[in-house]
């Protein structure tokens, strides 16, 4: 028998004064067998810091050929593209081709450094990429947070994501890498 996903409920609260994005978001995360919380917490953050009305979650793990996250338009065509991690270039070419942004937030510290210097001429051509880099301790931190059903409250401020809920809080450094 094959192993459920596990399903979470959560009530975010985004309060984005870059962006100026401020609402209200009931989500339901589902996180695959084979995931774990720091990469679902990821998966919660990447949504809080590219919040939109249109940003859903995808099947994620168990489709390959979907990314963690995007954001469509009424005809289906792809705006954000959001992977997680350390995707591989044709991945990066071929979703910069479907989709008018692409994301990756990347969360290994120095083995993201490492994956972004091998990567970095490859997709430079690429104008509509965007990486960002969070450090693995703010994503373990987050991992303490995961609960079945939780509030979470995102505070978004000058590179800076303050996740808050009714027993903890998280600073979390967003680095820019491009």
């Amino acid at each position: 028998m094959a192993l459920r996903a596990t399903i979470f409920k959560l009530d975010l609260h985004v309060a984005d004064m870059e962006r100026g994005y401020y609402n209200s978001h009931a989500l339901t995360v589902a996180r695959h067998p084979s995931e774990s919380d720091e990469r679902m917490m990821l998966r919660v953050l990447a949504f809080a810091l590219l919040a939109d009305e249109d940003l859903v979650f995808t099947r994620g793990l168990s489709t390959a050929d979907e990314p963690a996250l995007w954001r469509k338009d009424l005809t289906g065509l792809i705006l954000n593209w959001v992977d997680l991690g350390h995707p591989d270039e044709r991945r990066l070419l071929q979703a910069s081709g479907k989709s008018a942004q692409v994301t990756v937030c990347c969360y290994g510290g120095p083995a993201s450094r490492v994956w972004w210097q091998g990567v970095q001429k490859t997709v430079a051509r690429l104008s509509n990429l965007r990486v960002i880099s969070v450090e693995p301790e703010a994503v373990r931190a987050l991992a303490k947070m995961a609960q079945r059903s939780m509030t979470l409250h995102v505070s978004i401020e000058e590179g800076m994501a303050l996740v808050t809920s009714e027993a903890d809080s998280v600073t979390v450094e967003i680095e820019i890498w491009r």
